[in-house]
């Protein structure tokens, strides 16, 4: 099989998984790993991951990393810097993140221009992917709609038992533990995510090809009932316990796609309203002809547990397209250019 020479850039939770397929898996041979923070500077990037040594060393100089030979950069900060993107984009080296661009939108028109001139100075390719956005919400409802006489209404959920399934900085950095009344009038990080979320949505009606009128935002709150502790403190009775984010697309003066967020620190035995979502998972639901349903969630042990692959399905949503996009032809490829993804090197022996 063809090898692509592959830079990791950045080594959070979602990096690390990069890290790690790339150690493991034939097709790919990791050349360099960028890091942010100084303890991890001058480490071996297996064991800034969690595995064994693989011989390559992390650094946080940029100009050294742009100036190596590689095929492809994996780029996973939580939010893009445009200009470096381009850069890496002009010194001849395919991009593909986590961090955005998953589809073009109004909001992202003029970056979505720098992109592109980046891509034709350089003969190279971008492309955005993950899970939610850039799979669970829009490559699953096309994914789903194949099988559909008529789409009504497309509804996306993604319900998160943040207690079980996310890092404990997720409850100070979402905004658990507010009041309710601060936190419904103050920006979440939710919130901020808007449009990132609606790239999704122009992906679906650009695949069932409508028009988005507009999208609109709504978010409501539940309290707790008692203090929630957790292993770093405790969410006070009164206070945010769950949040629940809803963003709609209207089409045609109807709302077609609606992505609902919920996320949750307790069941409903403790919560005001007493909301009950059920576990983590990915849900599509689409009403029409006939309705269809499709649940993605993590697989029950028999020990009865489920852990949530989040960050293993953000990262290799997006890994497993870097050979279809190192052989695409230059410019921001999205999913719907990319057609069929091939993943390379995952039957190993």
């Amino acid at each position: 099989m063809k090898t692509y020479r592959v830079i990791q850039w950045m080594t959070g939770d979602v990096g690390r998984v990069g890290v790690r397929h790339f150690a493991d898996n034939p097709v790919y041979d990791l050349v360099g790993v960028l890091v942010h923070s100084k303890d991890k500077v001058g480490k071996d990037a297996g064991e800034i991951a969690g595995i064994a040594p693989i011989g390559v060393t992390a650094t946080d100089d940029i100009e050294s990393i742009i100036a190596l030979d590689a095929d492809c950069v994996f780029y996973t900060p939580i939010i893009m810097d445009v200009d470096t993107v381009c850069r890496l984009l002009r010194s001849g080296k395919n991009v593909v993140t986590t961090s955005g661009f998953f589809h073009p939108s109004p909001d992202f028109e003029e970056a979505g221009k720098a992109i592109r001139a980046a891509c034709e100075e350089g003969g190279t390719s971008l492309h955005g992917g993950g899970i939610h956005p850039g799979y669970a919400g829009d490559v699953l409802p096309l994914t789903l709609a194949r099988v559909m006489s008529r789409v009504d209404s497309i509804n996306v959920y993604e319900v998160v038992d943040v207690l079980k399934d996310a890092p404990l900085d997720h409850i100070d950095w979402m905004g658990f533990g507010k009041d309710k009344d601060k936190f419904l009038t103050e920006p979440t990080i939710l919130g901020l995510g808007t449009s990132f979320f609606a790239q999704s949505m122009y992906m679906i009606a650009d695949g069932l090809g409508v028009s988005i009128d507009d999208v609109t935002s709504e978010v409501e709150a539940a309290t707790a009932t008692e203090d929630i502790p957790h292993d770093e403190g405790v969410i006070p009775k009164g206070s945010v316990a769950a949040q629940r984010h809803e963003w709609t697309a209207w089409v045609g003066g109807q709302p077609l796609i609606v992505f609902h967020a919920i996320y949750l620190t307790a069941g409903p035995e403790q919560l005001e309203p007493a909301w009950d979502w059920g576990t983590t998972r990915y849900e599509i639901v689409i009403d029409g002809d006939p309705p269809t349903e499709l649940t993605l969630q993590g697989v029950r042990q028999p020990d009865g547990t489920m852990a949530h692959p989040g960050y293993s399905w953000t990262a290799m949503g997006a890994v497993n397209a870097i050979p279809d996009v190192c052989d695409a032809e230059p410019g921001w490829v999205t999913h719907h250019d990319l057609g069929m993804v091939r993943p390379r090197g995952l039957v190993r022996g």
